[in-house]
């Protein structure tokens, strides 16, 4: 099991956790973004 992180992890470590999040979410946003897009064109003609 992970533990939550503790706010005295060394700053390579926070770095790669903060890398690991923007590697998924900047993806996710983007799919978001565009199935609103696309939700938008087929819901409105």
């Amino acid at each position: 099991m992970t533990t939550p992180s503790s706010p005295s992890s060394p700053p390579s470590r926070r770095a790669l956790i903060a890398l690991a999040w923007l590697w998924v979410g900047i993806p996710f946003g983007y799919g978001l973004y565009e199935l609103t897009q696309k939700a938008t064109q087929l819901f409105t003609g």
